[in-house]
Parts: structure tokens; sequence; C-alpha cells
């Protein structure tokens, strides 16, 4: 057996057949915003405010959006070359091989579940906290919060998951359809924060715009590029929009504007999200779960903030969807591999691996229920960044394989740019707490030994 055997495109185009195209560009970018903008417009612009970076949060989101840009150009020519389930997975294995595939694949298993599970609990704190407690119901603290927080469940993020799974188990058509309309009303409610803010906003608020670092703390050159590795969590959309090139109609065209349209738009209304919910209230106060609706309140426009809650909850709600739908694509693409049972990996009558998103729906549903949101953000931040990393590096064998043409999107300046793009990744994975990097190492080990005692005597690839 050999743990660096490649995978033959065709043979995962062939498996991918079963997967009905329906995507377009349109779709792509809905999706991808249906992603990106949830948990981290919501929410994390006031955490890394308050704590690592001040008002210069936005510079933090420009330079996340930049870097997710980058790689988003990686994926973009992956995905125009290799059009099929599965995002790094899929990729890693043809490129690398079938163990550092397995390894992606691991990764993004981190990514894609802890993701649902994190924007649901952020679901939870925007729903629990305005949308019950308006109707004179309040939670209690056991079905409010995970053991880790003095809880027993948190039972809402449980329940939308829940109800997330229910819809995306409809069909790709329903699905689609939802996001499409969602993502709409959540951009019109960003847009419409923005407007509201602006006429609210006090110079005073910007200044120090760049807190200067303390000892002990986060603040000044150090807080901003924390920041940006942390916010990288908050475009991992993109990412989750490769894993479904087996399902987009002329990927080789397609892929690209939907990778690329999703995080410019994103970084514009993060970026000026940011600027306004600065402006209105002193960095400070903003390490809250719901920052848009907090500073709203406090300049009396309660009603307004009713609204900001609403497109927030939708807002979240795409992203849950799109990060569900995701995962059961990944565990589809492993487990039609071997490398995971081999149930995971089979579609129904309607193409559609509904195994998988069961499997996928309770895991996550259980992270939700358990663990806290901060702890959630930092493990997905690195299995993002293992990504990256991998796919702006594999661009450089990619092009010299002769066996995969690519008519599609390329990305400039080869190989400098590939090469540039994947350091800066590096960068920004050792910029993550050490807690955090403790952890991903663990998981990763995880990976090793399962790979070693399940999906090598039980791959399709080793058997041939």
């Amino acid at each position: 057996m050999n743990p660096f055997k490649k995978e033959a495109l065709t043979t995962i185009t062939a498996a991918d057949a079963r997967l009905p195209r329906v995507l377009r560009a349109r779709d792509l970018i809905a999706l991808g915003i249906g992603a990106v903008i949830g948990t981290g417009i919501f929410i994390l612009p006031g955490h890394e405010a308050a704590t690592h970076a001040g008002p210069a949060v936005s510079i933090a989101f420009l330079i996340a959006a930049i870097v997710s840009g980058l790689a988003g150009m990686a994926y973009a020519e992956f995905a125009s070359a290799m059009p099929v389930a599965g995002s790094a997975y899929s990729f890693g294995s043809v490129i690398f091989g079938e163990i550092i595939g397995w390894l992606l694949g691991w990764a993004l298993i981190l990514e894609y579940f802890l993701a649902a599970a994190a924007v649901a609990t952020g679901f939870a704190a925007y729903f629990n906290n305005n949308i019950l407690t308006a109707i004179g119901i309040t939670m209690p603290q056991a079905l409010s919060a995970g053991p880790m927080e003095g809880g027993v469940i948190n039972l809402t993020a449980v329940v939308i998951i829940l109800i997330v799974a229910l819809i995306v188990g409809r069909g790709l058509n329903l699905s689609r359809r939802v996001e499409n309309v969602a993502v709409v009303f959540k951009v019109a409610i960003i847009i419409l924060f923005i407007i509201v803010g602006l006429f609210f906003i006090k110079a005073q608020n910007y200044t120090p715009f760049y807190p200067k670092a303390f000892q002990g703390g986060a603040f000044g050159l150090s807080g901003i590029m924390q920041a940006a590795a942390t916010v990288v969590f908050a475009f991992l959309g993109f990412d989750i929009l490769a894993a479904h090139s087996a399902e987009v109609i002329e990927p080789q065209k397609n892929m690209k504007r939907g990778l690329l349209g999703t995080v410019i738009v994103a970084a514009v209304l993060y970026v000026v999200f940011a600027l306004v919910l600065t402006g209105i209230a002193p960095y400070s106060k903003l390490g809250v779960d719901d920052p848009a609706a907090y500073v709203l309140n406090l300049i009396g426009h309660g009603g307004w903030a009713k609204i900001i809650t609403i497109g927030a909850l939708v807002g979240m709600f795409t992203s849950i969807m799109a990060a569900t739908i995701a995962s059961s694509r990944l565990l589809y693409s492993i487990g039609r591999d071997g490398l995971l049972p081999k149930a995971l990996g089979e579609t129904d009558e309607r193409g559609l691996p509904t195994k998988a998103l069961i499997v996928a729906a309770v895991i996550a549903a259980i992270f939700a229920g358990l663990v806290p949101l901060t702890q959630l953000a930092a493990l997905i931040n690195a299995g993002t960044l293992l990504a990256f990393i991998a796919v702006s590096f594999g661009i450089l064998p990619l092009r010299k394989r002769k066996d995969i043409p690519n008519t599609g999107f390329k990305m400039p300046l080869y190989p400098i740019l590939p090469a540039f793009t994947g350091l800066l990744n590096v960068y920004f994975l050792l910029m993550l707490p050490a807690q955090t990097k403790i952890s991903v190492v663990i998981w990763m080990v995880v990976g090793v030994v399962v790979y070693f005692l399940y999906g090598i005597r039980h791959s399709k690839l080793q058997a041939k």
C-alpha cells in the first residue's frame, strides 16, 4: 500500500456524474454571500474591535479579504481544471497523493462542521437575546449554553441546525431558491444599517483608530494581524463554493465568477460595516454577541435594532445552510473514495448524498449544543488556513500536469503569486493562538491514526 498514491481525475469525475449540475454563477455568488455574510459580519467586528484591533478592525477585514481573494484565485483555477466535489480534499488527492488529500479533508471536516455549529451558536445568541426576550420568554441557562459556559445544552442552536438539515434534504433546487431570496434580504438589511448608522458616527470614536499595544494585550500592528487571522473565518464561504464544483453548469466559467464575486462583495460590506459600527460607539463597548443591535439601541433606535436582528438571523440562517450543504458534500466525497464508511458516498434516487447530510447535521448539532462560539471560531480558522495553504501551493504542480487540461481561469503571475499566497497563509496560521495550534495538531494526529487504522485499508484507490 502506498499512502502517496494519486487518484486519477477521471475516476472522481465519473463518480461525481451522479450529482446533477444545476448551479450558475448567480447561484454561486448567492450561496457564497449566504455563507460569508453571517456570524462574520454580525458578531466578529464587535468582538475583534474590542479585544484586538479597535476601530482598525476594518483594516483587519480588508487584509483578510485580500488574503482570501488570493486564495480564491487558486481555488478558481483548481475548480476550472478539476470540477469535482470535495474541494481541497479531492484536489489534494489528485495532486499530492491520497494521504495529503485525506489530511486536507480531515482539516475541512474541522472547518465545515464547526462553521455550521459556530454560526448556529451566533444565531442562538441573537434569537434568545432579542426575539424571545421581546415576547417575554427567558431561556433558562441550562438550555441556552453548553457545559463549558455553565449550562447543559444550547437548545436553540441545535434546533436551527436540524431545521436547516430538513430544508437541505429536500434538494439543492429548494435550497438554492431559499438562499437566493434570503441573501437579497440580508444584504438589504446590511445596507440599511450602514445608511442609518452614517448619521450617528462620532469622529472621536475613531480616536485612536490604531490603539497602541500594551503589555499582555493585543492592540497595535500585532493586534490588527491577530484580528485579520481570526476574521479569515468570515471569508470561508468561497472555500465552501469549491465543494460544489461537480454541481455547477459550465464550471470553467462560472466557478471563477462565483468565487471572486463573493470575495469582492463580502470585502466591501465587511469593511464599510466595521467602519460604521466602530464610528457609532466606542470600540471598547462592542465585545457583545449582537453589536449591530447593541449600537442601535444605544442611540435610541430600538425599532431599527429589531430590523437588524431579523437581518442577522436570516444572514446566519443562510450561512448555516451553506456550511451544512458543503459538509455533506465533503463527507460524500470521502465516503465515495472509501476512506470513511462507503454508505456516506451513496446518493439517493434524486442524486443527493442523504446519509452524509444526516451525519453532518448530527455532528454539527452536537458541537453547536455543547461548545462556545469563541472556541469554535478559532479552530475553524486553522482548518481554513490549512486548506488555503495546500491549494495555493498546489497550483505549482497542477500547472505541470499534462493530463489535467485547463481551458478556464488561471491564477496570474505564476509561479510567484501562488507561492506568495501560500506563504502568506502560513504566516496567518502562525498568528493564531497557541491553544488553537495545539488543538489542530492533536486533530491532525488523530486524522493520521484514523487513516492508517481505517482509511488505507478500505481505500478504493489502494485496492486498484
